[in-house]
């Protein structure tokens, strides 16, 4: 009850750093995202509650490695990242990695419409994770840079998960948890408790070329309209009601994340945090305006 009701209080101080967005634009390939504000407000939101405190039973990573896959199988311990122990400094140098980079999402948001009064304002919405225990992202790694501030680039790893929430009514939400492409920079020059760094990602499209919705429709095969309705198709204005569902895009839209470290081993090479992350959710293709996902978790790396 604790953790839910500071989830709920730090949702609701970070949603007003959200300006209200335009009408989105689903057939562009670039939907971009000002979410830089957003992101550091609510991760400020973030460390205030606690949401950085271990969870019970939480296990380092040497602990972790010494467990036999039937030790593991069932428990749930493989969508965990590693606590870290420890408030040191570790300063790297530039040519250096991150590596075994764990995100694990804890708390989730949606932004949404709430009518009161006659009126009407965008809030978050506090939603609960629908897919099973397969959302982390783990073996990120990318490279330093340390010219007097940390930049960490993401190169490759188990960086993308397909996720599905659901809001207070029922409706559900999918979207494609991810740091694809994540060019992170930091506040200083050595990992230490408070450091933060951020920085924007690509989101791909939920859905690949491949998919075939239900009328056998798709981006690079299948039908290119729905055959049972061709008198609605023809003509100039006959196609405007069905054009996003006939014409499929692969909708790349941009992302933000805001990490802050809080424990540092120096002896393991490892930091671990919280962070805040903002992206868009599924377009189906380009047929759906998107809604904004606000996820908030923890983290663990090991400098390399």
């Amino acid at each position: 009850m604790k953790f839910t009701a500071a989830a709920t209080l730090a949702f609701a101080a970070s949603a007003s750093a959200f300006a209200p967005a335009p009408n989105a634009n689903v057939q562009s390939t670039e939907l971009n995202m000002k979410l830089k504000d957003a992101g550091k407000a609510a991760l400020a939101g973030a460390v205030a509650f606690g949401l950085a405190a271990a969870p019970a039973q939480a296990l380092t990573k040497s602990q972790i490695n010494e467990l036999s896959y039937l030790q593991v199988k069932g428990t749930g311990l493989a969508n965990r990242c590693a606590e870290v122990v420890g408030e040191d400094t570790i300063t790297p140098k530039s040519g250096q990695k991150l590596v075994d980079m764990c995100i694990e999402p804890k708390a989730w948001a949606v932004e949404e419409e709430i009518g009161k009064a006659g009126k009407t304002e965008k809030k978050f919405v506090n939603s609960k994770v629908m897919t099973r225990q397969t959302y982390t992202l783990e073996g990120i790694e990318g490279n330093l840079e340390n010219s007097g501030s940390i930049t960490f680039t993401e190169k490759e790893g188990i960086d993308y998960a397909a996720t599905t929430i659901q809001l207070p009514g029922g409706e559900r939400v999918p979207f494609l948890f991810t740091v694809k492409d994540l060019v992170a920079k930091g506040n200083g020059n050595a990992f230490k408790p408070g450091f933060q760094m951020g920085g924007e990602f690509n989101t791909p499209s939920y859905r690949t070329g491949l998919f075939l919705d239900p009328k056998g429709r798709g981006g690079t095969t299948g039908y290119d309209m729905a055959v049972a309705l061709p008198g609605l198709q023809s003509g100039e204005e006959g196609d405007d009601e069905l054009f996003g569902e006939n014409n499929k895009t692969f909708d790349v839209t941009t992302g933000r994340i805001e990490m802050e470290v809080n424990k540092v081993n120096k002896d393991e090479s490892e930091i671990g945090g919280v962070f805040v992350a903002t992206q868009l959710s599924d377009t189906d293709m380009g047929s759906k305006v998107p809604k904004k996902v606000l996820t908030k978790g923890i983290f663990y790396a090991k400098v390399e």
